[in-house]
């Protein structure tokens, strides 16, 4: 458990930034919050009556570790999807993220402009 409570301020650190981020960057481009509660649960398996109370504690723990990650996955994924719709370079064992499937492909100018120009005025 040490090493877990080790964890707990830079999580919560980085929970307020991305919520700071999401609620300043998401209105100004009219993009749609993400709705955090489908992400962060962290009290249904502390309700578990078959857990110690240091397993309800370790659950409760690892739902709003691994909610907040996923979270921020799902804020950067909407955000880059808004900012930059291009693939990554396609190299050896790159895993892309699945919000990317739909991007222009990576070095494609053609597709870019046909996806991209319109709503961000590139010429």
């Amino acid at each position: 458990m040490p090493v877990l409570r080790a964890l707990l301020f830079p999580l919560l650190l980085s929970d307020i930034c991305i919520e700071i981020y999401h609620r300043m960057f998401f209105p100004l481009y009219g993009v749609s919050y993400i709705q955090r509660r489908n992400y962060i649960q962290v009290m249904d398996r502390a309700k578990l009556p078959y857990l110690s109370v240091v397993q309800k504690l370790y659950c409760m723990y690892c739902g709003y570790a691994n909610g907040l990650v996923h979270y921020r996955v799902e804020i950067g994924g909407v955000t880059e999807k808004y900012r930059c719709g291009i693939k990554h370079w396609d190299r050896n064992g790159f895993v892309p993220e699945e919000h990317q499937k739909d991007f222009s492909k990576f070095g494609d100018k053609q597709d870019f402009i046909k996806k991209y120009c319109r709503k961000w005025a590139v010429k």
